[in-house]
């Protein structure tokens, strides 16, 4: 397995957090290539680490302890061996959906061909030369968008995606609980009941109560196209499972070097690389989203809504594979140990490997265990 970040991304300023055996879970950052835990009394969570005034110093100047070189921490596997978690806790994971034209359309396609493959195969090539270039860096809410969103409709294409894709108000809905999501190394989960499902390599910001953006890390926002595709009002069952939420490696701290143009600027490459010797490569470019990053932020947090623990959000994705993998006319579809990467310059590597929802390790931290474990170190 890729090792998750690379020598030219080292000197960044992260935020992460690892389970140290016996002990229970650890707020760490880098320092030299060497993973070294800062958890501490006035900062004992990620969440609180992003609520002081300037988390970016603290990172750099609070008291750490040395676990040992990047390189050495796997994917936990082991007795006694460190392993990554996803870098949030007491944040809820919230997730933009449609924020890319060109994906909207996928679905589009998805809702109209009810989860069947087959069907979608035969909607898309008959928009294909209908609406084509003009959904390249569209603006939703924009003249061009109300062109594009006449266009699908005179096709006998109309759908709540087109309100939410190009029109004024952004689809954000709950992606996962505080303390479900999984990190880096980790098995990603499918609910057994689905057979057309996909990876959805995305850009997560880490968000305070404040509404301050501070960092950015890698998402897998695992998609179940079919039970998503018969009705939308499967969302929660069709994305909030055991292991659906991937988020790492760690956060990126925004400081001189990094910043919210670095990730509106960003671009992610995907592999999925199956046990049958199957590869497929995905892109996804934050150049081409619809809705700004802040818009989005704002959409989400704000004198409607409050988040005291702040969130993390993931900003959507560009990417909707279409290559046959198993017959022809059924697209691509996950099978089982499927291995998946997803990377941008920057960020790192979060690579994780594909199973069932139902084989995935049960979630059983939750809030009330973490208070007591961070009570039992003296930590709170």
């Amino acid at each position: 397995m890729a090792g998750p970040l690379t020598d030219a991304e080292l000197p960044g300023l992260w935020l992460g957090r690892v389970e140290r055996p016996g002990i229970g879970p650890a707020v760490v950052t880098l320092r030299d290539g060497v993973v070294t835990d800062i958890t501490a009394p006035e900062a004992p969570t990620c969440r609180d680490v992003l609520e002081l005034d300037d988390p970016a110093a603290h990172v750099r100047t609070a008291p750490g302890e040395a676990l040992g070189p990047l390189a050495d921490i796997g994917p936990g596997t082991g007795e006694g061996a460190l392993r990554f978690l996803a870098p949030c806790d007491l944040q809820p994971v919230k997730a933009c959906g449609v924020t890319f034209a060109r994906s909207m359309v996928e679905r589009v396609i998805e809702e109209k061909a009810a989860g069947d493959p087959e069907k979608a195969q035969e909607i898309r090539a008959r928009i294909a030369d209908r609406i084509g270039a003009s959904l390249d860096q569209i603006e939703a809410g924009s003249e061009r968008a109300a062109q594009v969103k006449a266009e699908l409709i005179a096709l006998g294409l109309w759908s709540q995606y087109l309100e939410v894709g190009i029109g004024p108000d952004a689809e954000v809905f709950s992606k996962a609980q505080a303390l479900s999501s999984v990190g880096w190394g980790a098995d990603v989960g499918l609910h057994p009941v689905s057979r057309w499902n996909n990876p959805e390599p995305e850009i997560v910001l880490a968000v305070n109560s404040r509404g301050r953006i501070l960092g950015a890390t890698l998402g897998n926002d695992v998609n179940l196209r079919d039970v998503e595709g018969r009705s939308a009002l499967l969302l929660s069952k069709a994305k909030d499972n055991n292991g659906s939420c991937a988020i790492g490696p760690m956060i990126r701290l925004f400081d001189a070097g990094f910043s919210l143009d670095d990730v509106r600027r960003a671009e992610l490459d995907m592999t999925v690389t199956g046990e049958d010797g199957y590869v497929l490569h995905g892109q996804s470019s934050m150049r081409e989203i619809s809705r700004d990053p802040e818009t989005l932020v704002g959409q989400t947090i704000g004198r409607h809504h409050q988040y005291p623990d702040g969130f993390m959000l993931f900003l959507g994705t560009l990417f909707a594979p279409t290559e046959d993998r198993d017959q022809p006319g059924q697209g691509f579809t996950h099978h089982l140990g499927d291995v998946v990467s997803i990377s941008s310059p920057g960020l790192g590597t979060l690579t994780n490997t594909v199973r069932l929802s139902t084989e995935c390790p049960e979630w059983t931290f939750g809030t009330a265990a973490l208070m007591r474990n961070l009570a039992a170190r003296n930590l709170i």
